[in-house]
């Protein structure tokens, strides 16, 4: 925990690794070769919903929200892989803690046009990929 009292929900450690810290959000990537996709977490502690944060950090979230989709379009091309559409969605049912999914969605993937969150299937980065992936989102 910081000291500011923010840490993400233990939950995340399951499925995904920490990327960066930029102003508001701590970044994860979602370990799933079969999409680039990142999950933002405002450092705000007791933080549900978006309306929670104050005005300023919700037009700051907005900013990391476009940054991480730029981020995942970077990852898809360095894996060669470009995107046909950009999923950006706030769920919270299983974990309540605010955070935004920002995937990357081809009309090939395998779950396509459906949501890919709880879905089976799963197949961890390769560690020289997750290695290349993590240094384009802190970069």
């Amino acid at each position: 925990m910081s000291r500011d009292g923010f840490a993400p929900d233990p939950a995340f450690d399951a499925g995904s690794g920490f990327a960066a810290d930029w102003s508001l959000c701590h970044v994860r990537l979602q370990d799933d070769a079969r999409f680039p996709w990142l999950i933002l977490i405002p450092r705000r502690p007791g933080v549900v919903e978006i309306a929670d944060l104050a005005p300023a950090d919700r037009a700051l979230l907005m900013d990391e929200i476009v940054r991480a989709g730029d981020r995942v379009r970077d990852m898809a091309a360095a894996l060669d892989r470009p995107i046909d559409k950009l999923n950006v969605a706030a769920l919270g049912n299983v974990t309540a803690q605010l955070h935004v999914h920002v995937v990357g969605r081809r009309r090939d993937d395998g779950l396509w046009p459906d949501p890919v969150w709880g879905r089976p299937g799963a197949t961890p980065w390769p560690d020289q990929t997750r290695a290349r992936l993590l240094a384009l989102v802190g970069g």
